[in-house]
């Protein structure tokens, strides 16, 4: 199964230019921790992912160091150069990156390097109790026939 098969197709963005604490409402009004920075692309929908800003960054980056969070925007304390996968990734390749850099997220983005959603480990977990339920399905179904066929 490819990434772009499962991401969130309505990933959460904000420019690098938007005040801190403008992007920590943000997180607080969608329930999310997690913002895609973004850069404009060729056309009005199309942006290129150029960094990702957590709440944990916030917390420990900012708050833990008892920094005036009014004073910065989300492009000061993103972690730059994100890494991201491509929508025709295996989920296996994704999960390895994911893995291999210790994230839970990562942008997702498209043949010209465009933002097209973000993978979460959620997504991940979604489509494999998917697949376990086909799979469970498939037993109960066999069984079933069986009986009707065989009594």
């Amino acid at each position: 199964m490819k990434v772009g098969k499962i991401c969130e197709r309505r990933p959460v963005t904000v420019g690098a230019e938007v005040a801190l604490t403008a992007a920590a409402r943000v997180m607080r009004e969608k329930h999310i921790g997690y913002l895609v920075v973004v850069a404009p692309g060729l056309s009005s929908d199309q942006v290129k992912p150029v960094g990702v800003l957590t709440d944990r960054d916030i917390v420990v980056t900012v708050v833990a160091k008892e920094t005036d969070a009014r004073a910065l925007t989300a492009g000061d304390i993103m972690n730059m150069q994100p890494v991201t996968v491509s929508e025709s990734d295996s989920i296996e390749e994704a999960l390895q990156v994911m893995r291999r850099m210790g994230v839970r997220r990562v942008p997702v983005v498209g043949g010209a390097g465009e933002l097209a959603g973000v993978l979460s480990l959620d997504d991940v977990i979604d489509a494999l109790a998917a697949e376990i339920a086909n799979v469970a399905g498939a037993i109960r179904n066999e069984r079933q026939i069986e009986g009707v066929l065989r009594p």
